[in-house]
């Protein structure tokens, strides 16, 4: 929306004391909302855990080393598994999983709590770092072209996927798993637009009628897209960065 667009509907106008009535309405729900996913989050330490194979190998900057390497001799990994279009160019790559790992930036926080933060992309490793340079992404970056069937056994791996593990000395355990809109914990972007009168203007979304909804899903995914690329693409692209991955 702009100043050259036609004016979107509004909610309607009315007093302060009314909308302060509603406003704490609706407080109360979120309040309850809140305490429920404290209760979902106390289940989840709770939940068992199955063994992973540590000695399964990723590949990294150095060549390959095995899952429990990429803990970086912290007690727990918080691994998200990054979607990879073999043979396709930097456009092409999953918008999905572009808009997700764009929002992890500061890792020290992580770290503060003994966990480390990796990606584990499904596509080869010189090909998909480029990509992650391109982007501009700190993040540490691994290979798991050939393992990822291994990693996630018995899900669809091809999905993305955010994992969580332990450790107990050289043993490694899946305690968590979550992949769809699982993810969205992620990204701070839809906390926030969640916040706004129009929301994320999806075509999915409960909104009253007259209300901007332009973004719709594409293939299941997040329409996270413009003009042919993933929108995060474009400042890179701006700024004079190569996005050439072979």
């Amino acid at each position: 929306m702009n100043d050259q667009e036609p004016s979107a509907a509004l909610p309607p106008v009315v007093d302060r004391r009314t909308w302060q009535e509603a406003r704490e309405a609706l407080f109360a729900r979120e309040k309850a909302h809140t305490h429920e996913g404290d209760a979902i989050a106390a289940a989840r330490r709770r939940l068992p855990m199955v063994e992973v194979d540590a000695t399964i190998e990723v590949i990294g900057p150095r060549g390959p080393i095995t899952i429990l390497d990429v803990f970086e001799g912290r007690k727990q990994l918080i691994a998200y598994y990054h979607a990879w279009w073999p043979d396709r160019p930097a456009a092409e790559q999953c918008e999905g999983c572009t808009f997700f790992n764009s929002q992890v930036r500061e890792l020290s926080y992580i770290h503060s709590r003994d966990a480390t933060y990796a990606t584990l992309c499904k596509g080869p490793y010189e090909e998909s770092v480029r990509y992650r340079d391109f982007m501009g992404w700190d993040v540490p970056w691994y290979s798991v072209e050939q393992t990822a069937a291994q990693l996630l056994e018995g899900r669809d791996w091809q999905s993305h996927h955010l994992v969580c593990y332990v450790r107990d000395g050289e043993r490694v355990f899946e305690t968590y798993y979550t992949g769809g809109r699982g993810v969205e914990i992620m990204s701070p972007t839809h906390g926030l637009l969640d916040m706004t009168v129009y929301g994320r203007q999806e075509t999915w979304e409960d909104s009253p009628d007259g209300w901007p909804q332009p973004w719709s899903y594409e293939h299941g995914q997040h329409h996270w897209r413009t003009n042919g690329r993933p929108i995060a693409q474009w400042s890179r692209i701006e700024a004079g960065r190569s996005d050439e991955l072979t």
